[in-house]
């Protein structure tokens, strides 16, 4: 399947709104307690494009066949660059391919040596991150709420660093 990146000044704003209220995707989002409206959206973009003209890479709108299925991607967080993947639950089967698909920017075109996700302690359903090779790093504290940092090296450092 088919997945364009593109920036999120790309697409609708009611889209970007209608996803971020969604009840099941504010379910995995705990810092997310209040009500994302147009100017909150506004605001949202405008950090996001912040981030693409400070670092050179930054989230993306994910499109499939010309629909907005959510948006993602690479941020810095402390020092590290984290990794975000915020589907509308339509697309949630599709993590998996818009990961390789980010994870190949991160590693091969970035050269990056690591990348961080961060998940709220109420997302107890974790062996698929596991099972890619994350491992836990930590917990950390951000705006109030508990996450548990995992961290996944790219496989050439891995390498080169056991040598």
């Amino acid at each position: 399947m088919k997945i364009e990146f593109r920036r999120l000044t790309e697409v609708s704003r009611n889209e970007i709104i209608d996803l971020m209220n969604s009840p099941l995707v504010r379910r995995q989002m705990p810092l997310l307690s209040y009500d994302f409206d147009e100017s909150i959206c506004d605001q949202f973009i405008e950090a996001k494009e912040r981030i693409w003209n400070e670092y050179g890479y930054g989230p993306w709108a994910f499109i499939v066949k010309g629909q907005f299925a959510g948006w993602g991607g690479l941020q810095p967080e402390n020092g590290d660059v984290d990794l975000a993947i915020v589907l509308h639950p339509d697309y949630w089967g599709l993590g998996k391919i818009i990961y390789t698909q980010i994870i190949n920017k991160a590693f091969n075109e970035m050269s990056l040596t690591s990348i961080t996700v961060l998940f709220p302690t109420s997302r107890t359903r974790i062996k698929g991150l596991l099972k890619i090779g994350f491992e836990k790093e930590t917990e950390v504290i951000i705006g109030n709420q508990q996450f548990i940092r995992y961290r996944i090296e790219n496989p050439l450092t891995k390498l080169l660093n056991n040598k």
